[in-house]
């Protein structure tokens, strides 16, 4: 307010005025590489720039509006007794090295908060947020009008902040969906020590807006109020494969993945820099912001199904009653990890099974057909274990002229539970009812900080050309082969071999190599069956119609 800063910094005013000229896909690069992070000040500009441009209900009539709540709530005190809003998870707030006047400041804002958007019920990350901006904002009132803006976004191409623990819990299951994909073998590890993966997914979104160190968080903030909650999954997707090279040497010592990842994050400086983190987090090829709705949009039709609208709704799935004469009550835990977050909110239950049924394929599609998804479970009399996800209802299988009729999603895979536990599927992301087109992440590109400010940062048709993007690659689905059958013959996968391959009488079968789910053969190439079952979930799902374009 008294001092000509730009005289005493003139690099920091250069800085500002590229700021200030240039495009939302230039700030975007430049949030990416940390162009804004020196001075304290120039951090501050920048927000405050960017803060404005994001399309939102908010004005700068918040200011007043603050102003107007402190002296209903406070009066002249301007101390909080008030107790902690309930939309905060724990009531402790990161002190990202705030003094005691600053944290009072937090919860000062925080009430006000709660007191102004009365639809936020649940959303752990607000204290996080407001204690990372307050240190960038002139008083508590401008903080105030920042966090607004976060809330009450209108830009449907963007996300910002969960207001419930419906669609909190949504974007959990979004995440761990798609760590599923990018971080294989964490969802394993945990599932087959019998802890809670809902706890420890829970927990994904605070490893950045609490448990980073403070100069982690606001180069991660930098990009997040640039581009939204995306960065927050690529950002996690990185800590987590980090995390899952340091827990490997260890696993047999860690008796709680939850803490033990906390104190991983929090530490992460030992493992990472901030660099590092964001190279990585931005070399993940995510599926698009409208397929990432798709999905969140599935998932929280699932949780309502489900009748899952607060904690307290939600029972960890008890897998103790669980019988089967294929596979341990731990091996399915570890099958029921793997397969959609959206169906793993639901036991499973058995469809088909030889020692009840018979071993006639024709059995088999009468008991199998009216459901999906499902899961196949085969032993050998090797006891080798194998089997496949199934997204689709074996009702399609078909014939013509031409031979068999090849269906399913990108959602199918195969796996292996004995001798060896492992999942083979497509890197794509893909849900039932969505788009053909979707993005692969096998084709990743390796990064260096300074290339990032060219990559990634995708231009509408018609940029300019002297400024360098990549498009996401993708695949069309449409062309792998995941499952097909008659009443003679069962085919899961058919891209150069059959990674299943079953007979009518249901005796015996082959595996082989197949390029669908780019697997080996699962057991012994050809293999007489001890039991089979088939099972699915308690209830059916319906997807949500795909957003228009």
């Amino acid at each position: 307010m008294y001092v000509d800063w730009e005289k005493i910094d003139p690099e920091a005013a250069t800085r500002y005025g590229k700021i200030l000229s240039s495009d939302h896909y230039e700030l975007k690069a430049m949030g990416r590489t940390g162009f804004w992070s020196t001075p304290h000040t120039l951090r501050a500009k920048a927000y405050q720039h960017i803060i404005h441009s994001i399309e939102s209900t908010s004005t700068t009539a918040d200011l007043d509006t603050y102003h107007g709540i402190v002296r209903k709530l406070f009066g002249e005190l301007q101390t909080s007794t008030h107790p902690f809003p309930k939309f905060m998870e724990d009531g402790e707030i990161p002190r990202y090295c705030l003094n005691k006047a600053g944290l009072n400041s937090v919860k000062k804002i925080l009430i006000c908060i709660n007191h102004h958007f009365l639809d936020v019920s649940f959303c752990p990350i607000l204290s996080a947020l407001v204690s990372l901006l307050l240190h960038f904002s002139e008083d508590e009132a401008q903080c105030f009008h920042i966090i607004c803006s976060l809330v009450s976004y209108t830009d449907p191409k963007k996300h910002y902040i969960d207001r419930t623990f419906l669609t909190s819990r949504a974007s959990c299951m979004t995440f761990g969906d798609l760590a599923n994909k990018y971080c294989r073998g964490i969802r394993k590890l945990i599932a087959s020590s019998h802890q809670n993966l809902f706890e420890f997914y829970s927990d994904w979104i605070m490893w950045i807006f609490a448990d980073l160190p403070f100069t982690y968080a606001i180069r991660v903030l930098d990009v997040y109020l640039m581009e939204g909650y995306k960065v927050l999954y690529r950002v996690a997707l990185a800590l987590l494969s980090f995390y899952k090279v340091s827990v490997s040497s260890r696993v047999a010592h860690v008796d709680d993945f939850r803490q033990d990842m906390k104190s991983f994050v929090q530490n992460v400086g030992r493992h990472s820099t901030i660099n590092a983190l964001l190279q990585r987090a931005f070399s993940i090829q995510l599926p698009t912001r409208k397929e990432l709705t798709y999905l969140f949009n599935a998932n929280k039709d699932a949780l309502i199904q489900k009748d899952i609208h607060n904690k307290s709704s939600y029972q960890a799935m008890d897998f103790r009653a669980f019988r089967s004469s294929v596979v341990t009550e731990t091996e399915m835990r570890v099958v029921w990890a793997w397969i959609p977050e959206r169906f793993a909110l639901f036991s499973p239950v058995q469809l088909f099974s030889t020692n009840i049924h018979g071993r006639r394929l024709f059995s088999f599609y009468s008991k199998v057909e009216g459901h999906d998804p499902t899961v196949l479970l085969l032993k050998t009399e090797d006891e080798d274990i194998c089997g496949a996800f199934l997204s689709s209802d074996w009702a399609q299988k078909n014939c013509d002229e031409k031979g068999f009729k090849f269906f399913g999603t990108g959602e199918c895979f195969v796996f292996t539970l004995r001798p060896g536990m492992e999942r083979f599927q497509r890197p794509v992301l893909q849900i039932s009812g969505m788009s053909d087109k979707c993005y692969s992440s096998h084709q990743k590109q390796t990064l260096s900080v300074s290339s990032l400010l060219n990559t990634h940062v995708d231009r509408p048709t018609g940029a300019s050309q002297n400024q360098r993007y990549e498009s996401a690659p993708f695949c069309t689905l449409s062309t792998f082969k995941f499952m097909a059958g008659n009443d003679e013959t069962l085919f899961i996968g058919g891209d150069d071999g059959h990674a299943l391959h079953l007979q009518a009488d249901l005796t015996a079968g082959s595996s082989e190599h197949c390029d669908t789910f780019e697997s080996p053969p699962l057991c012994r190439g050809c293999f007489k069956i001890q039991s089979l079952e088939v099972w699915g979930i308690q209830h059916s799902l319906s997807v949500p119609p795909l957003l228009s374009q």
